[in-house]
């Protein structure tokens, strides 16, 4: 198989004719139709992922067709299509017999602890857990979206923070992630305020269902402007991008028992970030953490975008080639341009 490949961190990756994939015995091979690129996958390859094992390939975000299957598998045959949350859960453990296959501690993640989906093909254990059907509705492109920002973002909102009509919630970084909490956060029937760096996100979040916009580079205090739209804070808060500012900005900015959740990775250099702690005992915040959805799950977010009331396909940027996929890796953590880029030509 033509894939994507590294044998050492932060090193030009390359595109190489690998060893096609097998199954095992409860695993199948999906051909991949797109995959999509992401900011965990730039952290993979600058070596803050203790999981990733060298040489690698990288990626977690794909949707295809089932090409071969392991023999305990029942649920899926070849020819399906399917998609696959990029935290998946051995099947076995306590937290997987509990729903939470998003938290199994022998968790499956491609791109990580696995070769990931930068190829033609690629391997996934424990199938019949964690692979989701797909409707002839749904593109490969526009799955492949929902595999680790779209679905993080709804476990965030809807089930995280438990967001409900009518309440506010601010959402810093205006990337995939934060793009896709406010168009979730919209269809609850929140009011979303975006908060970016750059005039040219701020207003691609105001199609997604921005009701109000603050460019963080503009204002002196971003907790404060957030108070001011809001007359008291945001009831939920999202950090989308992953950095100890808008961390600390999200808990700054909370109404009293308001509802932080941390979506974006704080890895390396921000992996101890400051956060107002004496605001979070006096207010009676509540801090989450989002981490993947279970494959469960999908159903719901699959109904609203069968609804319309979701349109993950709108936050595709670009649909780029794998050769093309290498500067855009090499590069994630500039966040240049608006939306995500997908894979979609091997």
């Amino acid at each position: 198989m033509k894939a994507m490949y590294y044998e050492a961190f932060e090193a030009t990756p390359e595109i190489r004719t690998l060893s096609d994939p097998t199954p095992g015995e409860d695993g199948v091979v999906i051909a991949v139709g797109a995959t999509g690129l992401c900011r965990s996958d730039w952290h993979g390859w600058m070596g803050h992922d203790p999981d990733i094992k060298l040489p690698h390939v990288p990626s977690h975000e794909l949707a295809g067709k089932v090409v071969a299957t392991g023999r305990g598998v029942v649920r899926f045959k070849v020819g399906d299509r399917v998609t696959v949350p990029f935290v998946s859960g051995c099947g076995h453990c306590a937290e997987c017999h509990s729903g939470n296959q998003q938290v199994c501690p022998s968790q499956f993640q491609p791109g990580f602890t696995h070769w990931g989906s930068f190829a033609e093909y690629v391997a996934i254990d424990y199938a019949d857990t964690n692979l989701v059907h797909l409707p002839d509705t749904v593109d490969d492109a526009t799955a492949a979206s929902l595999g680790c920002r779209f679905a993080t973002s709804f476990r965030a909102v809807a089930d995280q923070a438990k967001t409900r009509p009518g309440e506010w919630i601010a959402v810093h970084g205006c990337g995939g992630v934060g793009l896709s909490a406010i168009m979730i956060a919209s269809a609850l029937g929140a009011n979303a305020i975006a908060i970016d760096i750059s005039d040219e996100k701020l207003a691609f979040a105001r199609e997604c269902g921005a009701v109000a916009t603050i460019n963080a580079a503009e204002v002196a205090d971003v907790a404060e402007a957030v108070r001011e739209i809001t007359k008291g804070g945001a009831h939920v808060s999202i950090d989308a991008l992953g950095h100890p500012t808008t961390c600390f900005n999200s808990i700054k900015n909370l109404r009293r028992r308001g509802r932080h959740v941390q979506v974006g990775l704080m890895l390396g250099d921000y992996a101890t970030p400051q956060i107002p702690m004496a605001q979070v005992i006096g207010h009676e915040l509540e801090i989450y953490g989002s981490h993947g959805m279970q494959a469960w799950r999908y159903d719901a977010m699959l109904d609203m975008l069968a609804a319309g009331k979701i349109a993950p396909q709108k936050l595709i940027g670009r649909r780029i080639s794998l050769e093309e996929a290498v500067p855009a890796l090499m590069s994630l953590d500039k966040a240049e341009g608006k939306g995500i880029s997908v894979i979609t030509r091997f």
